[in-house]
């Protein structure tokens, strides 16, 4: 083959390996623009269009340009290969917290009796997830090492007691694990009762954790470092014939040692330590590793969860609605500080829309049967009755023109919140339904950046009544920070946003982020900082 035919053949592969990892709108491909930020960064985005034909007047070098150009960043803050930022200071700590919060694997504590079937159980998500990083964790390694006195007396050594555990141990070492660090876990050997009889086990950083052990749930440390929790419930029968047979076979103890042990030590705790932490379980399996279908279930989950944002796993009443080349690049536009106040509007407009039917999506329906022109039965589902708004003054009020073409004749209340400082705030306005108590309440803000405002108005609408799972926070975009402040406090509200930010700058300023939201919208010159 000449060198004309090879280069031919090689940039037509290029160009179909384009085609199959991008969908196209007829026979155009997506590039790349760079746009400079109203906050000083620069954000790499896709609103310009290259035709098909002129792809086919390209060098090689030029596709591979274009391919590289449009494998940019997907979600601001997810991927930061297409993202710099000016300012270095700012950039380089901006960078590091989303690089940070990338790394966050998926934690998924497993508990249960001895001998229920938690490792099969974590072998067989292990085996079914086999397209993604997984490691096993096992408490049995962070056991204390006994002292010479205890040695003596190892037959009275109560085994399943939670001061048995090197809690503090395992704690270093998920922290080290949840922040990209490998770490060497302790094999613990049941003959001598050390954890150096053996070469430590490396782990490295993966995309899920599995924690299993019997008092995995028992500290509220431990606990909080997992996004689910499994719970392992066999037959107490079943459990004392496995124990007799590992403990006999694995850790060469005789029938009698066993059952000594179990009736004395392993019986109790569990009535005492184990079986309590049931009521911390988000999922109790029944049969353990013998339920294929719960299992089928929870891995179906935990592929769902590892398709989303790091934040979303962490909270699982974070929306974020999925990103697409046309909400792409409606972001470049309004983030564009040099984009008119006419174009800011209408697609500013346009992703509030998009947000707010987001989040009608997550009030409750009721099953509703009409009677279609054809005379035909339809079943679908009748709409919330019981709706209203609530803008936090004065960017909330931008979004309350998508919210009314959305929902006729909806009412719309008002905060206003004063900010005094970085902590100091205080409410000097609110004009709200008088049976907001009985509503639904969609609360807008078009940036979460802080959260500290919107702490203040949640506080204010469950003071008035209104259930916390009855806010639904609706935002364009969202800081780490606001996220992690308003979800920990208010686990029950939900909230839906457009894309989450990359962080929060020294002046406490969404970043990448868009500017001071209100006064673009309203085409205003105050130039007082707001920090949301």
């Amino acid at each position: 083959m000449d060198r004309t035919a090879a280069s031919m053949l090689r940039w037509i592969l290029l160009l179909l390996d384009l085609i199959n990892n991008f969908h196209f709108s007829r026979s155009e491909i997506w590039g790349t623009e760079t746009v400079a930020l109203g906050g000083g960064a620069v954000l790499s985005a896709p609103p310009t269009f290259f035709p098909l034909h002129q792809v086919f007047f390209m060098d090689v070098k030029s596709v591979e340009d274009m391919i590289e150009a449009s494998s940019g960043v997907h979600f601001s803050g997810f991927h930061m290969n297409g993202l710099e930022l000016r300012n270095t200071e700012v950039g380089q700590r901006t960078t590091l917290a989303a690089e940070e919060m990338h790394k966050q694997p998926f934690v998924i504590g497993v508990a249960g009796g001895a001998a229920s079937g938690k490792t099969t159980v974590c072998d067989m998500i292990i085996q079914q997830l086999h397209d993604q990083r997984v490691v096993l964790v096992n408490q049995d390694s962070f056991y204390h090492d006994l002292t010479e006195e205890e040695l003596t007396r190892v037959h009275e050594y109560n085994f399943d007691h939670p001061d048995a555990f090197d809690t503090e141990q395992l704690l270093c070492a998920m922290e080290k694990l949840r922040h990209g660090q490998a770490v060497d876990i302790p094999k613990y050997d049941f003959k001598s009762y050390k954890n150096n009889v053996f070469p430590a086990r490396r782990v490295n950083p993966s995309d899920v954790i599995l924690l299993e052990g019997i008092l995995i749930f028992h500290d509220p440390r431990v606990r909080e470092l997992m996004n689910m929790k499994l719970f392992v419930d066999t037959d107490a029968d079943v459990r004392l014939a496995r124990r007799i047979r590992r403990d006999t076979v694995e850790k060469g103890r005789d029938i009698s040692t066993v059952l000594d042990q179990y009736s004395k030590f392993v019986k109790p705790a569990f009535d005492d330590f184990i079986l309590p932490t049931k009521k911390y379980a988000d999922i109790i399996i029944p049969r353990g590793g013998d339920n294929h279908v719960a299992i089928d279930l929870i891995v179906q989950h935990i592929c769902t969860k590892l398709g989303q944002h790091d934040m979303c796993k962490i909270y699982p009443n974070l929306y974020v609605i999925q990103s697409t080349f046309q909400i792409r690049g409606m972001h470049t536009l309004i983030r564009d500080s040099l984009t008119t106040k006419h174009d800011f509007v209408f697609y500013a407009d346009r992703l509030i829309r998009l947000v707010v039917e987001h989040g009608l999506g997550h009030l409750p329906f009721t099953e509703k049967q009409v009677i279609t022109p054809t005379g035909s039965v339809y079943t679908g589902v009748d709409f919330c009755k019981r709706l209203c708004g609530v803008s936090i003054i004065r960017s909330g009020e931008s979004m309350e023109n998508a919210l009314r073409a959305c929902c006729k004749g909806i009412k719309i209340g008002k905060i206003l919140i004063h900010r005094e400082g970085d902590n100091g705030q205080q409410l000097i306005y609110e004009k709200l339904p008088q049976d907001i108590s009985d509503r639904h309440v969609l609360l807008l803000d078009p940036i979460l950046g802080t959260g500290n405002s919107a702490v203040q108005a949640i506080l204010l609408l469950i003071s008035k009544g209104v259930p916390e799972s009855n806010i639904i926070f609706l935002n364009l975009i969202s800081a780490p920070q606001g996220v992690h402040v308003v979800c920990k406090r208010f686990p029950r509200i939900k909230i839906v946003t457009s894309e989450i930010e990359t962080g929060l700058n020294e002046d406490f300023r969404v970043v990448p982020g868009m500017g001071e939201f209100g006064d673009r919208y309203f085409g205003t010159d105050d130039d007082d900082e707001e920090h949301h």
